[in-house]
């Protein structure tokens, strides 16, 4: 199916938005989300974000943590299936198989901000995570080589948030208590910023 641009422009807060979503056919190397209604896609990662989430991963242990890299997350009630970069959830949570994850079994997001999901993953993920319930969310962005972890989500729709925020820089612990788990960053590389243009 093809989605025109004054589609993809308009809002869809109805079931129309998952349909359309469902039957779209993303080109090979781009990934889809859709968020609040609207189908966002985008390229692949670059390898310094490759690198992290993979870092990540390993610091949690399988014995414990199912960890899934690029799982379909859904919240229907927010008509949204986000796509983060890394989920993290409880052994015993864990499905036998499907696409789409409830958010309520996600006990961790991950999401490594690239130069074009600053935006996305600061704030547009940020309220989205915190209405799905997701109780940790940790944005990892290599731009600022710095590390904010959510927690507590509360409220409602696009004005829900995390009520407790902890940051930490590149190279320093980041204490991801809802795990139990340290998290050593001082392998996270940076991505060089690109001067304003001019």
């Amino acid at each position: 199916m093809t989605i025109t641009l004054e589609r993809m422009d308009t809002r869809m807060t109805d079931s129309r938005a998952i349909e359309a979503f469902e039957e779209l056919e993303v080109p090979e190397g781009f990934k889809a989300e859709l968020l609040w209604g609207e189908i966002v896609m985008m390229a692949g990662p670059d390898l310094v974000h490759n690198r992290i989430v993979t870092k990540v991963m390993d610091q949690l242990s399988p014995d414990k943590w199912e960890r899934v890299q690029n799982q379909d997350v859904a919240i229907l009630a927010e008509t949204s299936e986000p796509v983060p970069d890394l989920v993290v959830m409880a052994l015993e949570d864990a499905p036998e198989s499907g696409r789409l994850m409830p958010s309520e079994q996600v006990r961790l997001a991950v999401e490594v901000v690239s130069k074009t999901s600053v935006h996305r993953d600061h704030v547009t993920k940020r309220a989205l995570y915190a209405a799905g319930r997701i109780p940790a969310y940790l944005i990892i962005d290599p731009l600022r080589g710095e590390c904010v972890l959510l927690t507590e989500p509360t409220g409602k729709g696009e004005q829900a948030d995390y009520r407790v925020e902890r940051k930490a820089w590149f190279g320093d612990t980041m204490p991801v208590d809802p795990l139990g788990v340290k998290l050593d960053t001082s392998g996270f590389q940076t991505l060089p910023v690109s001067p304003p243009e001019q």
